[in-house]
């Protein structure tokens, strides 16, 4: 029982603060719905020129049950009348109301900035309402908020994409046309222009008199001359420029006689009249407009300054019928594609304060797609036909088929499609919703034929005018020299448009035995080459050429010296009188054993590459191969170096074949006074091919994998690598010419130390250093110098490096161990033993245990000898 109330308390626990969070939200959302919208300090500001007043956005005395809704998403209390709030909280209201018209523009059915109170569903949930958000009985799911807002979402892209399909959508809601439709105030003043309160006149005499009266005609309508002129109030609202100008001008002569011809003389006093500041007129859009409402323009304004101001019509509005209401009446109707397609402005009338343009609903929409110029959206009036269609479509492109449209209409019942012709395009009506479709002309060609190949001038030519082979090769200029007319193709398309292929002797048809044969669409004549029938064939030069070469373009008639030529001459290495051609024997006998398959000639060339005069006939065939040798007795010159303590030390010619170190050391003019003759060694270069490498590389590979009782450690085998070579140069000098006195190679060095007096300790002893030499010195005693052996210290392998580079080891004779002798220059080197010293303890059990062993022996050897007796 305890453990069932443990395992429930956490539950209650977190129902019950759940409903303690959703009495707190329902508390502070039913405060915020009473909550009423506080006046704001600051004095109310005159709209300015575009300034837009939703019309129907505050409704006076416009109250529900539960609250009043002024514009979109804006909520005001029950039992609040809008018209009775401050000034500023009523233009504040105005603000919010715009700036929701504003993000709501393209709504469909042309509700944009519109209330939409009397048409919201109350059940409905509202993004831009944070009580009903916050409301607990709201049933509203807040996931299913998120997915109707993501349908919504692509519901208004895909309008959007619809809208951007109407033709002039763009021309009126694209941002960066803002400026486009704006009226030009720098303009002459009109003389039709209507005057009336709020515009700046103008008023100058010149003359014999000068007088600037210049001021604004006043709410009544009127200026005023003052000045004690006596005129007073002269009335000029509702004329134009021209009439105001004559009745001012009929006022101020009673003042200014010299304003008309009179009994006091002729005129000589003028009047102008001109428009200063203008007014501002406010002007209402109405109907299916993307943003209708109340605008404040110029009076210079036209009906399609305000067209634009109001975004153009909306989703279901018309381009074809815009109508200016001035008076309850209409003055004018507009056709948006008359602007849009001829650039023509008819009925464009420069607007009049309280002057009311409305948009009316379209009545029919046509959609055209396809090879056309312009794929849009079209309205279309009733009595305009499907050649109406193709004029504000820009007509067909060049790939259009012209012959015939296909028309989509929607029946009453279903769909179906309407094959329209040419003849019947000024004939034929459409309907609202109708979608036509012009296809492109088909992929193919009527009259196309091909001919490739061994022709001057391949290509594409016309079946009208090459009807026949011999006609076609007569317009491509004629075959070349190496047709091959015997046999050539022609690949035909069938009417199943399965292909064939036909040959033909053309030389038969050009020799007139053969009738001449008829080309059909899309025929493709290829004339082969001959030289494509054959090998191509080449030869190579191979050798002491200057530029070898394996692939010559064979040439007719080419001779010994042409292909010599080709390859830039011979090098001085060439054997002239050598010189090689191999030629492959075609008819071998296949069932011979000693059949000849190749054939040489040898030729003696010139080195100005002439050929003697039996040998200038000789002509190469193909793939022959020139191989010149090169030349036994040629030989580059080659340098051997001399280093150290000679007389003079430098890089020297190796003169003979023979040429031995003391020949090499005689050159350098022979040894210093300081030269060390036991530590001379000579440096030869080691020079492998890669092939050596590798196989020296396998070989001790091999050795160290076969047996397993050895380790081979070796160093990285470099195909050019100086190494020494142990020499006795003392030997060398006694006997010159002996078995020591050595050849000497190419890149060989000879290096002769200066006379040591040092020998280096080095390995396992107490203290390595360098010491001087004394004559007389055992190894011992250079071991006593460093300090003696060690407890690790290997001495019976103990070895000495010579300063020549050669080695002596410790050699074992009984129990004793003989050292090598210690030279100048030397360096004794004693190796670490690899295992550890045994003990005294281990040393003693050991032998205990080999003596108990060799007496068993001994017992078993004397017990078997007394079973034998």
């Amino acid at each position: 029982m305890l453990n069932f109330f443990l395992f429930i308390r956490p539950f209650f626990k977190r129902q019950f603060i759940i409903r303690i969070a959703v009495l707190v939200l329902s508390a502070v959302g039913l405060t915020a719905q009473a909550q009423i919208i506080a006046p704001s300090s600051g004095a109310t500001t005159a709209p300015s020129s575009g300034a837009v007043t939703t019309p129907g956005a505050i409704r006076s005395g416009a109250t529900t049950p539960s609250a009043v809704q002024s514009g979109r998403g804006v909520t005001l209390p029950a039992g609040v009348n809008p018209s009775n709030l401050p000034a500023n909280a009523q233009q504040q209201l105005n603000q919010l109301n715009n700036q929701r018209n504003g993000q709501t523009q393209g709504q469909p059915n042309g509700q944009t900035g519109r209330s939409n109170a009397s048409n919201a569903d109350p059940t409905a949930a509202d993004p831009n309402n944070p009580n009903q958000a916050n409301d607990p009985n709201n049933p509203t799911d807040p996931n299913q908020q998120t997915s109707n807002t993501n349908v919504k979402s692509e519901e208004d892209r895909a309008r959007e994409e619809a809208r951007q399909k109407v033709f002039g959508y763009s021309l009126f809601n694209d941002p960066a046309m803002k400026t486009t439709f704006q009226p030009n105030t720098n303009m002459a003043t009109p003389r039709n222009y209507v005057i009336g309160p709020g515009d700046e006149l103008r008023i100058r005499l010149y003359g014999y008199s000068e007088v600037d009266y210049t001021q604004k005609v006043s709410p009544e309508g009127a200026v005023y001359v003052a000045q004690g002129s006596g005129i007073g109030p002269i009335q000029v609202a509702g004329l134009t420029i021209e009439q105001a100008k004559a009745r001012l001008a009929s006022r101020l002569s009673t003042k200014f006689a010299g304003l008309r011809n009179s009994s006091y003389g002729p005129q000589n006093t003028f009047l102008e009249l001109s428009l200063g500041e203008i007014r501002s007129i406010r002007v209402t859009v109405t109907g299916d407009a993307v943003r209708p409402g109340t605008y404040t323009l110029s009076s210079l304004s036209t009906a399609m300054n305000a067209i634009y101001q109001a975004g153009g019509p909306n989703d279901i509005g018309s381009y074809r019928k815009v109508q200016l209401i001035r008076n309850n009446r209409v003055v004018a109707a507009l056709d948006l594609y008359d602007y849009l397609l001829n650039g023509i402005q008819r009925n464009d009338l420069r607007l009049q304060d309280n002057d009311n343009i409305r948009f009316t609903t379209f009545s029919e929409r046509v959609e055209i797609n396809g090879t056309v110029k312009r794929n849009n959206i079209f309205e279309m009036l009733p009595s305009e036909t499907l050649d109406r269609l193709l004029f504000y479509a820009g007509d067909f492109t060049a790939n259009a088929y012209r012959n015939r449209l296909k028309v989509r209409r929607v029946t009453d019942r279903e769909l179906k499609v309407i094959d329209v012709t040419t003849p019947e395009f000024k004939t034929f009506a459409l309907r609202d919703g109708d979608v036509v479709t012009a296809e492109q002309v088909l992929d193919r060609f009527e009259n196309k034929i091909t001919i490739e190949g061994a022709i001057y001038r391949p290509g594409e030519y016309s079946l009208d005018n090459n009807p026949t082979l011999k006609k076609l090769i007569a317009n491509a200029e004629g075959l070349k020299g190496d047709a091959f007319t015997g046999r050539i193709n022609i690949i035909r398309t069938r009417e199943d448009l399965a292909m064939e292929q036909l040959s033909v002797n053309l030389d038969a048809i050009l020799a007139g035995t053969q009738p001449d044969l008829p080309l059909q669409r899309e025929d493709q004549v290829i004339i082969t080459s001959r030289f494509e029938l054959a090998e191509p064939a080449s030869i190579s030069v191979q050798g002491e050429v200057n530029k070898p070469l394996e692939d010559i373009a064979y040439m007719a008639n080419m001779t010994l010296n042409d292909a010599l030529l080709k390859t830039g001459g011979l090098r001085e290495s060439a054997a002239a009188s050598k010189v090689e051609v191999v030629r492959r024997k075609r008819d071998a006998d296949p069932s011979s054993k000693t059949a000849q398959i190749a054939e040489v000639f040898t030729f003696n060339v010139n080195r100005d590459l002439s050929l003697n005069a039996d040998d200038n006939k000789f002509v190469l065939a193909p793939f022959d191969q020139i191989v010149v040798r090169r030349s036994p007795n040629y030989q580059i010159q080659t340098f051997a170096g001399v280093e150290g303590e000679v007389i003079t030390p430098g890089l020297y010619p190796i003169k003979t074949k023979d040429q031995k170190i003391s020949d090499l050391l005689n050159q350098a003019g022979g040894l210093s006074p300081f030269a060390y003759v036991e530590g001379a060694t000579l440096l030869r270069a080691i020079t492998l091919s890669e092939d050596e490498i590798v196989r020296k590389q396998a070989i001790v590979d091999e050795v160290g994998d076969n047996d397993t009782k050895v380790v081979v450690e070796r160093s990285e085998i470099s195909p050019n690598k100086l190494e020494p070579i142990d020499i006795n140069l003392k030997k060398i000098l006694a006997n010159p010419g002996s078995s020591e006195d050595i050849l000497v190679q190419e890149h060989d060095i000879l290096r002769i130390p200066k006379l040591l007096e040092t020998v280096r300790v080095q390995g396992e002893v107490q203290l390595p250093k360098t010491v001087k030499y004394r004559t007389g010195q055992t190894f011992q005693d250079y071991i006593g110098d460093a300090g003696g052996f060690t407890t690790r210290s290997q001495r019976r392998r103990s070895f000495v490096v010579y300063a020549n580079g050669s080695v002596d080891r410790t050699r074992k004779f009984m129990f004793f161990n003989i050292y090598p002798r210690v030279e100048p220059g030397s360096e004794v080197i004693v190796p670490r033993r690899s295992t550890t010293p045994l003990t005294p303890q281990q040393l003693l059990s050991s032998t205990a245990g080999t003596i108990s062993s060799l007496l068993s022996v001994i017992g078993l050897i004397i017990a078997l000898s007394r079973v034998g007796r």
